[in-house]
């Protein structure tokens, strides 16, 4: 039995990306979904593509009552958090700590949020909690100020979480999901690699193209996301990488 069928799994950031993709996994799995977005007419595209068969839900992720009303509302065995800022692109030397800062204020923000809801509630034993966090995190990103170490703190607040929930026997998995890629078809990874293209006087895809033998897209890392909550992957782990040639865990 496919233990995604009738799940309910909730996706914050669900209108694009990642979390658009995830989305798609998980309605082809038979889950529940409900998609959370802050703007309506994502949402409102999501759910024409899904001809309604997808729950929708406005809602602002960084907000500190959000995720609590929603675990309680709807009560998930799966929770997926792909919410996240594009960063601005400069050096150092280029940003205002406003700017530096905004992937804090807004990615990292939003998974204390969640992972600290999940907690307190706290979700039903068996649930699964996952941050999507960026191989920025490994390899750093010196054109994007503040991101890696924002999405380093994201990776290591689940391992945090999971910590806590192994302690209180809650039961709940947390896991981090750390695309070790640039993204070709989002506009996050595509803004990326125009930058870092130009810094070596090439284009985005050719950036792309030396950079990686086989290229990542967002599809790729929803069907990772997706099979890591269908239990495919190995006890105690608690962060995948993913790239354009398949998954592999990470410590």
């Amino acid at each position: 039995m496919n233990p995604l069928q009738d799940t309910c799994a909730v996706v914050i950031g669900a209108s694009s990306g990642i979390g658009l993709a995830t989305v798609t996994h998980l309605v082809s799995e038979g889950a529940s979904v409900v998609a959370i977005a802050r703007g309506r007419e994502g949402l409102s595209a999501l759910s024409s593509r899904f001809d309604g068969a997808v729950r929708t839900v406005q809602a602002d992720a960084t907000d500190a009552t959000t995720a609590e009303r929603l675990l309680r509302e709807f009560d998930p065995r799966v929770v997926v958090l792909a919410a996240g800022v594009r960063p601005p692109m400069g050096t150092l030397d280029d940003f205002s700590w406003e700017d530096f800062s905004s992937p804090w204020n807004a990615d990292t923000k939003a998974a204390f949020h969640l992972l600290k809801a999940a907690l307190a509630l706290p979700l039903r034993a068996g649930s699964t909690v996952a941050v999507v966090s960026s191989g920025a995190a490994i390899a750093g990103s010196p054109l994007s100020g503040g991101y890696a170490g924002a999405k380093r703190m994201q990776w290591l607040m689940t391992q945090y979480a999971q910590e806590v929930s192994d302690a209180k026997k809650f039961g709940i998995h947390f896991l981090a999901i750390v695309p070790r890629q640039l993204i070709v078809d989002t506009e996050i990874g595509m803004t990326a690699a125009t930058n870092y293209g130009a810094t070596q006087g090439l284009t985005a895809a050719e950036f792309l193209e030396r950079r990686w033998k086989v290229s990542l897209d967002a599809g790729k890392v929803g069907a990772a996301i997706v099979s890591s909550l269908r239990g495919e992957i190995a006890d105690g782990v608690t962060a995948i990488a993913v790239t354009g040639e398949g998954v592999e865990a990470l410590e």
